[in-house]
C-alpha cells in the first residue's frame, strides 16, 4: 500500500518540512519543463515565438488555474475527512468530486476554445505573434481534461499526506517533456505546436502514474455507491472549490489586463517580460510547496479539532517560508542574469535590450519576494480551515491592485511602472490574509477560554 501521512501527530516543523520537500522537488521539475519549453522555443525557434507564448500566458493560466483551483478546494474536504478518520465520507467525496470534474472538463474546454481568439484581440496582441499565441492556446485548451484529472489526483494524494507520489509523477513528466521538446521542436521543427504537445503528453504521463498509485490505496477503493450524487457533499465541494476557482480567475483576469498594457510596449518588451515570468515559477516554487503542506496540515488538524496544534504549525511554517524567500532572493541577485540569458537568442542589440528588461524586473521581484511567501502561507492556512471566502476576497484585492498599477503607473513612471504591478498585487492580498488569519485565531482562542475547551 502507498504510504499516507497523518499530520495530527508528531513535530509540526518536521511534518511540514518532510511533506513540503518532495512537493518542492516536484514543483522544481514542473518548472524545469516549463523553462525547457521556453529555452528551446527561444533558442530554437526565435524571439517572436517566445513572445507568442508570453502573450498567451495569462489566458492559458486562467483556465489551468480554474482547473487547479477547483481541485485544490476539493482537497480541503478530503483532508478534513481523513483527519477525522471518516473513511466512508472520504470515499463518497472523492466519487462526487470525479463527477463534478467530468462536467467541468466539458465546460472549460468549450469556453477556452471559444474565448482564445477574441481575448487575444482584446489584449491587443501584436499581429506578428497573434497566430503563434492562438495556436498554443488551441492545443493547451484541448488538453484541459488531462490537466484537471492530474490536479485532482495530486490534490487527493496530498490531502492524505502523500507528497512523494506527486514528486515521482513530476520527475517522469519533466523527463518526458524534455525528450519530446527536443524531438518535436529541434528535430521535427514543429515550433510552438511541438512545445505545447510535449507539455500535454508529459502531463498525461504524470496523470497515469498518479492513477496507478491511487489504485493501491485501500481506503480509496471506490464502490459504485460512492459515485451516487450526494447533494450535501456536492454543496460542500462546490462551497470550497468555487471560491478558489473564482479567486484564481480574478487574479488571472488582472494579469490579462496587465498583459494588454505590456503588449502596447512592443514584442521585445513582451519577450523580456516573458523571460522573467518563466523564472517567476522558480521564485514561487517553494512558496507553493509550503502552501500545499500548510493546507494539508491545517485541514487534517481542523478535522481532528486541534486548533492549538494548527497555531504551532503555522509558526513553524512562517519561519520556514521567510528563510527560504531570503535564500532565493540572494540566489537571484547572484545568478539571475545568467539564468535569464538562457531564454534569449537574437541579434546582439535586441538580446541586450531584452535581457536588460528581464533582469531589471527580476531584481525588483527578488527584493519583495518575502511578501509573496507570506501570502501563500496565510492564504493556504485559511483554506485549510475551510475558509475559502477570505482568500477569494484577497484575490479580488490582487486584481484591483494589479489593474490599478497597470493602468496608472506607466503614465507616471513609463515602462518602470509595469514592474511594480505584481508587487502591489501581492501586498494588497497579503494585508487582508494576515489580518483575517490572526482575527480568526483570536476569536477561536476567546471561544476556547469561555467554554473551557482544551483545544
Amino acid at each position: 500500500m502507498q504510504a499516507t501521512k497523518d499530520m495530527t501527530k508528531g513535530s509540526p516543523i518536521r511534518l511540514l518540512f518532510g511533506f513540503s520537500m518532495p512537493l518542492m522537488l516536484g514543483n522544481i521539475f514542473q518548472q524545469l519543463y516549463t523553462v525547457v519549453d521556453t529555452v528551446i522555443v527561444g533558442q530554437g525557434v526565435g524571439m517572436q515565438a517566445l513572445a507568442s507564448i508570453g502573450a498567451s500566458d495569462w489566458l492559458n493560466w486562467l483556465f489551468m488555474w480554474l482547473a487547479s483551483g477547483m481541485t485544490q478546494g476539493f482537497s480541503i474536504l478530503f483532508a478534513q475527512f481523513y483527519g477525522a478518520k471518516n473513511e466512508e465520507s472520504l470515499r463518497k467525496s472523492v466519487g462526487n468530486a470525479l463527477l463534478l470534474a467530468a462536467v467541468s472538463v466539458v465546460l472549460l474546454t468549450a469556453a477556452g476554445e471559444a474565448a482564445a481568439a477574441p481575448v487575444l484581440r482584446l489584449l491587443r496582441t501584436p499581429e506578428n505573434i497573434f497566430g503563434g499565441a492562438l495556436m498554443y492556446l488551441r492545443i493547451m485548451f484541448g488538453g484541459i481534461g488531462i490537466i484537471l484529472l492530474y490536479n485532482l489526483e495530486a490534490s487527493l494524494l496530498r490531502a492524505l499526506g502523500d507528497g512523494r507520489s506527486p514528486l515521482v509523477a513530476m520527475v517522469a513528466a519533466a523527463c518526458t517533456n524534455i525528450g519530446l521538446d527536443l524531438l518535436f521542436v529541434m528535430v521535427f521543427h514543429w515550433g510552438i505546436a511541438g512545445a505545447a504537445a510535449a507539455t500535454l503528453i508529459a502531463q498525461g504521463v504524470s496523470c497515469v502514474y498518479c492513477s496507478l498509485v491511487i489504485r493501491k490505496i485501500s481506503l480509496l477503493r471506490l464502490r459504485r455507491s460512492d459515485f451516487e450524487p450526494d447533494l450535501v457533499l456536492v454543496r460542500k465541494l462546490l462551497w470550497l472549490g468555487i471560491p478558489v476557482m473564482f479567486q484564481n480567475a480574478v487574479i488571472s483576469i488582472g494579469g490579462m489586463v496587465l498583459q494588454s498594457v505590456i503588449n502596447g510596449f512592443g514584442f521585445l518588451f513582451v519577450a523580456g517580460f516573458t523571460a522573467t515570468n518563466k523564472l517567476y515559477g522558480v521564485l514561487e516554487t517553494a512558496a507553493i510547496s509550503y502552501g500545499y503542506a500548510i493546507t494539508t496540515y491545517v485541514a487534517q488538524n481542523r478535522g481532528a479539532g486541534d486548533i492549538r496544534r494548527i497555531q504551532r504549525g503555522m509558526r513553524s511554517g512562517i519561519v520556514m517560508a521567510f528563510a527560504t524567500s531570503l535564500l532565493i532572493s540572494g540566489a537571484m541577485f547572484l545568478w539571475g542574469k545568467d539564468m535569464l540569458s538562457m531564454f534569449i537568442s537574437a541579434e546582439k542589440s535586441q538580446a541586450e535590450q531584452v535581457l536588460g528588461i528581464a533582469h531589471h524586473y527580476l531584481m525588483i521581484m527578488s527584493v519583495f519576494l518575502v511578501i509573496l511567501y507570506a501570502l501563500h502561507v496565510y492564504r493556504c492556512a485559511l483554506q485549510g480551515l475551510g475558509d475559502t471566502i477570505i482568500p477569494m476576497v484577497s484575490g479580488i484585492a490582487e486584481f484591483v491592485m494589479r489593474v490599478s498599477a497597470a493602468m496608472l503607473l506607466p503614465g507616471l513612471l513609463g515602462q518602470e511602472g509595469i514592474f511594480y504591478a505584481e508587487i502591489l498585487a501581492w501586498t494588497g492580498a497579503c494585508v487582508i490574509l494576515v489580518g483575517a488569519y490572526y482575527r480568526r485565531m483570536y476569536l477561536q482562542k476567546s471561544r476556547d477560554l469561555v467554554h473551557g475547551n482544551p483545544v
